[in-house]
């Protein structure tokens, strides 16, 4: 099968999720500046949750980018991330309300945790669709940095019941890590 269709569908799934969230963000009550202040939770949340699908749309691309056909395995793995992707709307408005509270920001730091499980089986069907000697494959290697983001949003959820703080600043640092896109496929394939 041709990946147009699932590169389209999967734009489109993102943008409506983009949409979702900044309609979610409510205007202050006042016309100062002060107005803002309770509102810094919640557009702090809108900010890092739009960096998060940001950064799928940018390594979904990339990996698509390296594959030349899909399957119905894939389209299935791919469902699966753009699932857990939706869901970031719903946990974005909650933990923004209740960052300090401890299951917001665990089920916030949940559904990250289960969108990076989500493109890594992704990622694995494709390299078994292509070949562990694919383009693909041999670009990804053994993902410690999926691996590693994946670690880091587990030990935030758990943290969550105890300092909602400190999980909240591991699931900035899974975004950090993955602000410079990663150019392991673009190299690749280049070189």
């Amino acid at each position: 099968m041709s990946k147009g269709r699932l590169e389209a569908f999967s734009d489109g799934v993102l943008a409506v999720v983009i949409t979702i969230m900044v309609l979610k963000l409510k205007s202050p009550h006042g016309t100062g500046p002060t107005a803002l202040r309770p509102l810094i939770p919640v557009l702090l949340s809108y900010v890092l949750s739009f960096m998060y699908i940001g950064i799928y749309w940018n390594n979904h691309h990339h990996l698509l980018y390296a594959t030349q056909r899909v399957n119905g395995a894939t389209l299935w793995a791919n469902l699966h991330l753009l699932f857990w992707l939706s869901l970031i709307p719903f946990t974005t408005a909650w933990v923004g309300d209740n960052y300090r509270n401890s299951w917001p920001v665990a089920v916030y730091g949940i559904v990250l945790l289960l969108a990076g499980v989500a493109y890594y089986i992704l990622a694995r069907v494709l390299i078994r669709l292509h070949g562990h000697d694919s383009t693909l494959a041999t670009s990804i290697g053994s993902d410690r940095k999926g691996k590693l983001s994946i670690a880091i949003c587990a030990a935030g959820i758990l943290i969550a019941f105890a300092q909602p703080w400190i999980a909240n600043l591991c699931y900035v640092i899974v975004a950090i890590i993955w602000l410079v896109p990663d150019r392991r496929i673009e190299r690749k394939v280049a070189g």
